[in-house]
């Protein structure tokens, strides 16, 4: 398994930026595992849709109030590629993702991160090894997605050119800094091919970034509260979910879901602590 997106990524900052930006910049790159459609020998790390294999006491994931939540992926943390995240992800075991998505209510609510009352709305559980489990059938007026086998593939994250990461790097920066270059920006855009199916490294947003949402909602501040930078900066990417055909799953307009957690929670797999948030163009 290789990762072309480092050479990329090290060519388009060196080509676009001053030399000492670019390698301050190249230094914000974080590795993700980039999840794809399986086909013939491709390992299996996961799978979207389908039906999840749960543990005899683990309850289906309910939002109270509004029903049970739909089963979206899950992933072989087994699986993945060798010392291929900076993450303190579990090396065994499997995360299940859950989230209500609207079919039983045809949309009407909506979870978000500054609505701490949807928070119940996704859900991220952890099955460790050994664990007995049995596929669960889905509850009633819950239809299972398509089944997609995924394969995993080591890649090169880059920051979002507002993430609060990158103003703490090259702080102060005016609004002529040279990250934010039109041409530099314009390769990225290039080079970038959409949100995709993501573990790790840094989420690639649709609109904005997701650390600043969820760290917003978590502290149910103003958007200038100083705060802000700081919290949004403890938040690190655990899985996004893209729209996807062959699942059979859009995400409002083209979107993508995100699961984040501080990293404190993750290495002491407090998978209930993760927060979710969504974006769509």
């Amino acid at each position: 398994m290789t990762d072309s997106t480092v050479d990329v990524l090290h060519a388009l900052a060196r080509k676009h930026l001053p030399a000492d930006i670019a390698e301050r910049w190249i230094g914000l790159l974080r590795p993700g595992v980039g999840l794809v459609k399986a086909s013939g020998a491709d390992p299996v790390a996961g799978r979207l849709g389908g039906l999840p294999e749960l543990p005899e006491h683990e309850e289906w994931p309910v939002w109270e109030g509004h029903g049970p939540l739909s089963f979206i992926a899950s992933l072989d943390c087994a699986a993945l590629p060798p010392a291929a995240l900076d993450i303190d992800l579990p090396t065994d075991g499997t995360l299940a993702f859950f989230y209500f998505d609207g079919q039983l209510d045809d949309g009407a609510a909506l979870v978000a991160p500054h609505h701490p009352d949807t928070w119940a709305g996704a859900r991220v559980l952890y099955v460790p090894q050994g664990v007995p489990v049995a596929e669960r059938p889905a509850p009633e007026g819950i239809r299972p997605y398509p089944e997609v086998p995924l394969t995993a593939r080591a890649e090169t994250t880059a920051p979002y050119l507002w993430h609060p990461v990158v103003y703490e790097e090259f702080a102060p920066m005016p609004d002529d800094h040279p990250v934010f270059d039109d041409d530099f920006r314009e390769a990225l855009w290039e080079s970038d091919e959409g949100a995709g199916h993501r573990v790790g490294g840094h989420a690639d947003p649709v609109q904005d970034e997701v650390e600043t949402e969820v760290a917003h909602g978590v502290l149910g501040c103003a958007w200038n509260d100083p705060r802000l930078k700081d919290e949004s900066l403890r938040w690190v990417l655990l899985a996004q979910i893209d729209s996807d055909d062959d699942a059979g799953m859009m995400w409002g307009d083209c979107g993508a879901l995100y699961w984040l957690i501080r990293r404190e929670d993750l290495a002491e797999r407090r998978f209930d602590r993760a927060m979710f948030t969504w974006q769509c163009s």
